[in-house]
Parts: structure tokens; C-alpha cells; sequence
């Protein structure tokens, strides 16, 4: 593309000094009229004759005017009305009488009966061109000298001159036409050239060269050599038409079916139209071709407009890199010294690229071959100088609805498509017509699939998208666009970077951005609910294949909607990373059900085993679509209607429906709080030990808070276990009992039927609860130890035992201490129950008010 259009100046140029030269040939031909135009020229020649040393010399002149001069060696006249003139020399003199033409024969016969001229020998001619451009030397600074015939050879060298050779001149008096059949030769200081057989009708001014028509010049350095079939010129309207013209430079050709010239009065070309198919090769492998093409030129023969019609085609091959591109019509703009700068394509255009991979491809990736495709409606190139005489494109801006498409294949691997577009679009090229950037505006999307094939677009106001350099190594990434290392998930970026060349290094989308990520179902797998996010700018970065989203970004995973201040989500392994206030939502529907919002088919939620919404408050979250787990870190909380889970790193798992939180910070451990269940309303104690006592109240729910080193829960079990892990102990608190131990097991009610129908929203509640190792037990000033306790929401007792050989212990600060195989603390009376030995014994205990 780069040098494709470029040519068509050289062709034009060429075939324009070809016609100028062949109109200078044939318009003194024009003159020779005025001399040979009497029937009695024999005889007037010999009325006039005046001797002289070196032949007749005969002059004609108007009002003072000379018009012409003939010079002969020697005069024969012969019988039958014939004259024959011996080393004949012809001086035409212009109008103005500022420029002298010279014929030169060796022998011309003049047939007065039938008017015909004819030089059987060989006859050269020197014209000056048809007129001077502006500015050319003035009248008074030049002088007119007849030149001798063995002068005219070496007046060809003159700037201005055209020099004829041809032979077999016949010249109709009563027609005005002139032909031959001989071979014609022709040069300027320019150029030189040939034709075979012309014709020229002096009265209505029209040339006809035969055939073989063939003009050789230079470009600069380069040779240029021009064929055309047939040449046809009108004098009056300075209108020229080649026939099969070909025109071979620099191992490249251009070829026209049929090309017209147009010329001013001063010989310059003005316009320049080809029909019936106009094609152009370059020696670097460009083609162009179009039906038909038409050129305007400047007062310098250098192009400044061009139109191509009916089907423009462009091809290019050079540097691992071939290029296709039609457009219905073309537009061609040139600079002041010719040279292309623009090219404007409309009504449907389409251009495609293809890079084979190059020997410099990154050893740790396979190579790549890249297939990238532009369409749009209008299209406008601005062009800029290469160097040596050739062009590339600089800029590309497309109209009208922007498509372009790219097919990356590497060896061993399906091909992996994406897609730009957008309303309008602004390319940069780099060296070698290399795309460097796209900028699109108005309904801008990126659309790519991944080699596995997972299917991700992503579509915004505003497009701004960077290519690798040729030379760029493979996974790296502009130095401005890298993401700053940050303290999550650092690792986990390190670990999925692939090792791969990118065709786009980076993109930038603004404005209303929705990104969608549809991963592929794999063989054996449950398919995978689409992620869909949300941002007023993304930033794409290849390394890695991650998308940056900032101003109010938003994902929705599966039932999971989180937000931020920023957002990083790998393209390539379904991984995401939230930072600085991050909140997410889970929502409550049933596995499977399509979220009313988002439309994403719900994961389960196994946050604490309730049905409604659970939320999760965190400084930073990382989420694994692969693996559907998701991590929050910095202060982390969890909650679903009332019950919560606090620490400073949650672990979700929505596949295995477990929740696992960690602490290492005493000053931070993890806290649980969770609605316990409440029982039947308690009995009145035995009227033989104590007297009647009001009843109890109902019990109502009451509220358990455990804080520990980590906790594990599982959706499916409805269990949750908290650990001492390094914070030493496990802390449980509710309605002042409270428990310390090594751990603490805590068991969630199953739904059932009622409860579903009419308790959809209602908290799950702790059922019972469990705590071994070292226990403590304190309430209302007593203290209990054992190795177990185990708590019932449905009776409201703590169940505390020990071992053989260390029995549970209470101690009361009123009634002392007692101890037994398990000891019963009833939380709803506040009274204590002691079993041992089979045999139950019952020590009621109250407290002081």
C-alpha cells in the first residue's frame, strides 16, 4: 500500500513527455503546409532563383514578417511536373518570430499535379516545444541562427528542443494529411522515443502514431520505459489518448487500457483519465488496479489530485507482512513535489493485513501468524515520506461504523479471533506500515476469544488500543501501562502471566464500560456462570491479559456482585482483584436461579446458611471464576441478616460452599456471631427442694459470639469450627455464659418445610454448640473447667464433663465447689444440675440479685 499509488505519477509524467514530444513532431509538419501549398512552386523557384555560392535560397514574408526560409544545394526540374531539391534545409518562424524550427533532407520530390510532397531519404527535424512556460527569456535576449544539417544532431542537447529522425515523408497537398509508414524516431533532453507509422491531418489537427509506440526517460535515477499499442493527438483541444499503454520503472509496471491526456496551451499536462482497467505492480510486490482513474496535475506536470472508480484494489507484499484492501472509489491527494499524502476511500472499504511469524519471535512462545482486517464505510490515509522515493501510511481514520478484526494463530493451537469497533476510528501506523494505535469513538467494544475458548467483550464510549512493536518482546507491556505491584495477589499475577507475544499490548476504555466474560464449558463440567462488569474506565494491559477498571467499578460473578475503587481482572486465568473499599453482595436466590438484575445464573450462598442477601465488606478481595472461590483481606466482614463473621482474611468457596476465616493478630482475631435458636419455656424446680417460684418467662433467641485464630464452615454440613490457631484460645459468649477453650464446634438448624414457607427471611440459628479442650466455663460469678462443653439451644443447658481421672468442676463463690461425671448449667433458670456415679444428684444455686 505504501508504494502502490505512488506510481501512478511516474506513469503519467512519462506518457506526458511521449505526447509532447509526438506534438511537436507533427505541428511543424503542420508548418511545412504553408511553403508546399502552390501548384507553381517549381516554377516560382525557378522566377526567383538567385544565384548564389552555395545553392537557391527562397524567403517568404508577410507585412515584414519573415514566415519561412527554404534553402537547396541545387534545383532539378524535371518533366511531368516534377521538381527535385538536393540537401534541402526548412527555417519556421513562430508567429512572434521568437523561435526558428529546422527540417533537414538530403533530397525532396514535389508532384504538382497530384500536390504530394515526398523526402524518400531520411529527414530530421528540430522544434522548439509548442510554448515557453512563464518566465522564459525575453525576445530581446536571444538571437535566431539557421542551423546546418550536421548542426542538427547536436541541437537536441538544447533544453527546449525536439529532435525528429524519420524517412518516407508523404506529404497530401489537397488534404492536408501527412504519413508514414517508416519507423520514427524522437528525443528531448528528457527522454527519447519511437513509433512506427504516424499520420498527421494538418487542417483538423489530429496525430495518429500507428503502433509500437515506446518512450524511454528518467525519474530521478531510475529509468522509466513507456509502450503504448496506439497514439492518437488533437491539436485543438490538446487531447491525447494511448491505446494498451505500459509503463516498466524500478521493476515495477503500470499498465492502462486506455489513458487520455489533457494538455495546456504551454505543453504541461493537465488531467490525466484511464479506462477499461488501470493496474499498477511495484518491484517490492504492490498492486493496485482499478476499472477506471482519472489525475489533475499542476503547471509542473506533478499530480495534485487523483479518482479512482468502479473498484479500487490495493495489494502489498514485503517485510513478512502482505496487505489487501477494495474500496467501491478512491480519492488521492499528492504534496507540492507530487509525492502521495492522502487517500480517501468511501462506499465500503475493507483492508486486510496478514505478519507471518519472524525468526526474532520470543524462544519461550511458539510463533504467531496474525490476520487483522479493517472495514468501514469511509475510509481517509494520510501518507508520509519513506525514504528513497516511496511512501507509507502515517494515520487512518475511518467513519460510518469501524470494524477491526484480528485472528492470531500459533503453531499446534486453534486460532484465537478479537474484535475493535466503534462508530469512528483513528489508526497510527509505526515503521514499516506497522499498526501502532487505534483510537475509536461512539459504541466502542472489544470482543476476543481465547485459545481455550473463552469469549470476552467488553464496550464503552471511548477506545484508545495499543499494538506491539514489531521488535517488543513477547508479555511485555508499555512501561506506563503496567500495573503497580500491590501487597494482593501479587503472586497470583506473577504465576498466571503467560509467556506469549500479544497482538494488542493495551487498550483504554472509557465512559459506560460493560465488560462480559463467558468461559467456555469444558468437557465433563458444569458450565460456568458469566462474569459481568461495570466501570467508567478500563484499562486492557497484555501481560498477564488483565483489565483494569476504575470510577465506580462493579462485577457480578455468578450471584456475586462487588465493587471498589479499583478492579483488576485477568483475561486469561478468571482471576480478579479488588482494592480499597471493596463491598460485595451475595444474593439470596436459589442455586441456578437467573439473578432479576444482572441476569447471571445464581451461585449457591452458603454464607452462614441463610437464604437472603450475605455481605462482605473487605480493604481488598480476589476472586477465582475457575475455581469460584473468593478472598477478602483487610479487615473483612461477613454478615447475612444478623449473624456475622469478622477477621482480617475471609476464604469463600462457592463450589464447596465453605467459608474459612484467619487471624494472626491477637489485636484482630476472628469473631463470629451467630442467632441461636430459642427452646421451650423452663420448668419450675421441685417443690420438695425450694419453694414455688413464678414460671419463667419464654425463652426468646438469644445471640452466641465466638472469637478465635480461624474459622471453617461448611454450607452443606451447616457446621461451623473455630480454632485457637495462634491467637491460644477460643472464646464464646452468650447470655452471660461465657466458655474458653481450644475449640468450639457450632451446628446450624436444617430447614424444614414450615420454616421455608414461612420463615423465608428469619436468620438460620445456632442449633447446638460444642467446645473441647481446656474448658472454662464463667457465669453470674461462678467458674466451671472440664474438656467439654456442649450446648443445646432447643433446652438451654451446658452440658460440662471432664475426664476419669480430671472430673468437671463449678465453683460458686456462695455455695462453694462441686463436681461429677457432668455437671448441667440451665441457663433459662439459672440453675445447675450435677450427675455421677448413675445416680443423679441436683444442687440448685442462686444468685444474689
Amino acid at each position: 500500500m505504501r508504494v502502490t499509488i505512488e506510481r501512478i505519477r511516474t506513469m503519467v509524467f512519462a506518457a506526458g513527455i511521449l505526447l509532447v514530444a509526438a506534438l511537436g513532431v507533427f505541428l511543424v509538419i503542420d508548418r511545412w503546409r504553408t511553403p508546399f501549398n502552390r501548384h507553381d512552386i517549381p516554377k516560382r523557384l525557378g522566377a526567383d532563383i538567385q544565384e548564389e555560392a552555395n545553392g537557391v535560397t527562397y524567403t517568404q514574408a508577410r507585412a515584414g514578417h519573415t514566415l519561412f526560409k527554404i534553402h537547396a544545394s541545387r534545383v532539378i526540374q524535371l518533366r511531368n511536373d516534377q521538381a527535385r531539391l538536393h540537401d534541402v534545409q526548412i527555417e519556421l518562424y513562430s508567429a512572434d518570430g521568437t523561435s526558428v524550427d529546422h527540417i533537414a533532407g538530403s533530397e525532396f520530390d514535389y508532384d504538382q499535379k497530384t500536390g504530394t510532397a515526398t523526402a524518400s531519404g531520411p529527414v530530421e527535424i528540430a522544434i522548439m516545444r509548442p510554448q515557453e512556460a512563464p518566465g522564459a527569456t525575453p525576445k530581446s535576449a536571444r538571437a535566431v541562427k539557421p542551423a546546418a544539417p550536421e548542426n542538427v544532431a547536436g541541437a537536441q542537447a538544447a533544453k527546449r528542443e525536439i529532435h525528429v529522425e524519420t524517412s518516407g515523408v508523404v506529404f497530401q497537398q489537397k488534404t492536408g494529411v501527412l504519413t508514414t509508414a517508416q519507423h520514427v524516431n524522437f528525443s528531448t533532453a528528457e527522454a527519447s522515443g519511437s513509433a512506427v507509422g504516424a499520420t498527421y491531418d494538418s487542417q483538423n489537427g489530429f496525430l495518429v502514431l500507428d503502433r509500437a509506440v515506446e518512450l524511454t526517460t528518467r525519474r530521478g535515477n531510475s529509468l522509466v520505459q513507456i509502450h503504448a499499442a496506439h497514439a492518437e493527438f488533437e491539436r485543438d483541444t490538446q487531447m491525447c489518448s494511448l491505446r494498451a499503454a505500459t509503463a516498466d520503472y524500478r521493476g515495477g509496471q503500470a499498465n492502462a487500457a486506455q489513458a487520455t491526456i489533457l494538455f495546456r496551451d504551454d505543453g504541461s499536462m493537465a488531467s490525466l483519465d484511464a479506462t477499461g482497467g488501470l493496474t499498477i505492480v511495484t518491484a517490492t510486490g504492490g498492486h493496485l488496479a482499478a476499472p477506471t482513474g482519472s489525475m489533475q496535475f499542476d503547471f509542473k506536470n506533478e499530480p495534485q489530485h487523483g479518482n479512482l472508480e468502479g473498484g479500487v484494489i490495493l495489494q502489498s507484499v514485503g517485510e513478512g507482512r502482505t496487505m489487501e484492501g477494495s474500496a467501491p472509489s478512491a480519492v488521492l491527494g499528492f504534496s507540492s513535489q507530487g509525492e502521495l499524502r492522502h487517500a480517501h476511500l468511501e462506499r465500503g472499504v475493507e483492508m486486510q493485513s496478514e505478519s507471518e511469524p519472524s525468526s526474532g519471535s520470543n524462544a519461550q512462545a511458539p510463533p504467531a501468524r496474525v490476520v487483522r482486517t479493517w472495514r468501514s464505510l469511509v475510509a481517509d490515509v494520510d501518507f508520509r515520506d519513506a525514504g528513497q522515493g516511496k511512501v507509507e501510511p502515517a494515520k487512518i481514520h475511518g467513519s460510518g461504523g469501524v470494524v477491526v478484526t484480528s485472528e492470531i494463530t500459533r503453531d499446534g493451537a486453534p486460532p484465537a479471533p478479537s474484535r475493535l469497533a466503534a462508530d469512528e476510528v483513528t489508526g497510527e501506523f509505526g515503521p514499516a506500515s506497522a499498526m501502532k494505535s487505534l483510537t475509536g469513538t461512539g459504541h466502542a467494544s472489544i470482543e476476543d476469544t481465547t485459545q481455550t475458548g473463552d469469549r470476552q467483550t467488553a464496550t464503552g464510549d471511548r477506545l484508545q488500543a495499543y499494538f506491539a512493536a514489531p521488535n517488543v518482546a513477547a508479555g511485555a507491556a508499555p512501561p506506563a501501562a503496567n500495573p503497580r505491584p500491590d501487597s494482593a495477589g501479587q503472586a497470583e499475577r506473577s504465576a498466571t502471566a503467560p509467556a506469549k507475544p500479544a497482538e494488542v499490548q493495551s487498550a483504554v476504555l472509557e465512559g459506560h464500560v460493560v465488560l462480559v466474560d463467558r468461559p467456555a464449558t469444558r468437557p465433563g463440567a458444569e458450565p460456568q456462570p458469566p462474569l459481568r462488569a461495570t466501570a467508567g474506565r478500563a484499562v486492557f494491559e497484555s501481560a498477564g491479559q488483565w483489565v483494569r477498571l476504575t470510577i465506580n467499578p462493579r462485577i457480578d460473578d455468578g450471584g456475586i456482585g462487588l465493587t471498589a475503587e479499583r478492579v483488576d481482572v485477568s483475561r486469561q486465568s478468571g482471576q480478579g482483584f479488588a482494592y480499597e473499599n471493596v463491598k460485595a453482595t451475595w444474593m439470596g436466590e436459589a442455586p441456578g436461579t437467573p439473578n432479576a438484575s444482572t441476569g447471571n445464573t445464581s451461585a449457591p450462598v452458603i454464607a452462614l446458611g441463610s437464604k437472603g442477601p450475605a455481605h462482605v465488606i473487605a480493604s481488598e478481595a480476589q476472586l477465582n471464576q475457575n475455581s469460584g472461590e473468593a478472598t477478602f483481606r483487610g479487615h473483612a466482614r461477613l454478615w447475612q441478616q444478623v449473624n456475622s463473621v469478622s477477621a482480617p482474611l475471609l476464604v469463600i468457596d462457592r463450589q464447596k460452599q465453605t467459608l474459612v476465616a484467619r487471624s494472626s493478630n491477637p489485636a484482630e482475631p476472628v469473631r463470629a456471631v451467630l442467632v441461636c435458636a430459642s427452646g421451650p419455656q423452663a420448668k419450675n424446680p421441685p417443690s420438695e427442694q425450694a419453694a414455688v417460684r413464678p414460671a419463667a418467662p419464654p425463652a426468646g433467641p438469644s445471640v452466641i459470639r465466638v472469637r478465635g485464630g480461624d474459622l471453617w464452615y461448611s454450607g452443606v454440613e451447616r457446621k461451623a469450627v473455630m480454632h485457637a490457631g495462634s491467637l491460644g484460645t477460643v472464646i464464646a459468649d452468650s447470655a452471660g455464659v461465657q466458655s474458653v477453650s481450644n475449640q468450639v464446634e457450632l451446628f446450624l438448624q436444617s430447614g424444614s418445610p414450615s420454616q421455608a414457607a414461612g420463615s423465608a427471611a428469619a436468620p438460620s440459628q445456632v442449633e447446638r454448640m460444642t467446645a473441647t479442650g481446656h474448658v472454662v466455663l464463667t457465669s453470674q460469678g461462678r467458674r466451671g473447667t472440664g474438656e467439654e462443653l456442649a450446648y443445646a439451644s432447643r433446652t438451654g443447658e451446658y452440658v460440662l464433663t471432664g475426664t476419669p481421672s480430671v472430673p468437671p468442676r463449678i465453683t460458686d463463690p456462695e455455695r462453694g465447689t462441686v463436681s461429677g461425671a457432668a455437671l448441667i448449667f440451665h441457663s433459662r433458670d439459672d440453675s445447675v444440675s450435677i450427675e455421677g456415679r448413675g445416680q443423679e444428684t441436683t444442687t440448685e444455686t442462686t444468685a444474689p440479685n
